[in-house]
């Protein structure tokens, strides 16, 4: 067996948010010589984002390391069944096993465990109280950035919090974890069991939800590490 590098990286985005926010994860691989492409879900369905993100697999040329922010973990344990993907990672990330949903995860937070300030849905939408955004996602990205995030929120199908993962990929893919220390939306410890139970290669970092944000190097090392894989 020999190390081999995976080229194609395609970065997911999680709820709330658009795939802008990979830009500075993006500008760091692509200079270390990745082809990186960046899948724009609309969140509306689970089914439709994984739908979504294989058109941007079945784009590329070669195997491909599939990395999922948030709810994107959800999308990538779906679509990470696709042929081309060679690999998984999980940024603070919604790790799946069969037949759950995000919805089933965090429906009893642990006592305790921070509850995020999601919004009474509009329309079969969520949307977060963008007074609180910047606290609960996006606490140590610098302040104009936060809030601009917040009010710039992509609203969040109830189709796709409910959404269940069929067959996990993890369980046929190696897969990679960053935990975030600080996360108000997902609590540390329940990163730690999903990544556990994934049998993932974990590495933890002090930062927010919003940690591909704030601290794209820190992301980036993790998934340049999952682009290293044995055949």
């Amino acid at each position: 067996m020999k190390s081999s590098k995976i080229n194609n990286i395609v970065l997911v985005h999680g709820g709330f948010v658009d795939g802008s926010g990979w830009e500075s994860v993006y500008a760091i691989l692509k200079n270390r010589g990745f082809h990186v492409s960046i899948v724009q879900n609309p969140t509306i369905s689970l089914a439709g984002d994984v739908a979504v993100t294989n058109r941007t697999i079945n784009a590329q040329d070669g195997p491909v390391v599939l990395v999922g922010h948030s709810y994107g973990g959800a999308v990538i344990s779906e679509a990470g069944n696709n042929p081309k993907v060679g690999s998984l990672a999980y940024i603070t990330a919604f790790a799946l096993d069969n037949g759950e949903s995000v919805g089933a995860l965090i429906k009893n937070p642990a006592p305790g465990a921070p509850v995020p300030p999601i919004l009474p849905p509009q329309d079969g939408f969520l949307l977060l109280d963008a007074a609180k955004f910047a606290d609960s996602f996006a606490a140590d990205v610098e302040p104009g950035l936060a809030a601009f995030m917040g009010a710039s929120q992509v609203p969040w199908g109830l189709d796709a919090l409910n959404g269940a993962v069929s067959q996990a990929a993890w369980k046929s893919k190696p897969s990679w974890y960053l935990v975030a220390t600080d996360d108000k939306m997902i609590p540390p410890d329940a990163q730690r069991f999903m990544a556990k139970r994934a049998g993932a290669t974990v590495a933890e970092a002090k930062g927010s939800h919003a940690i591909y944000v704030s601290q794209p190097e820190v992301v980036a090392d993790l998934i340049s590490q999952a682009a290293e894989v044995w055949r």
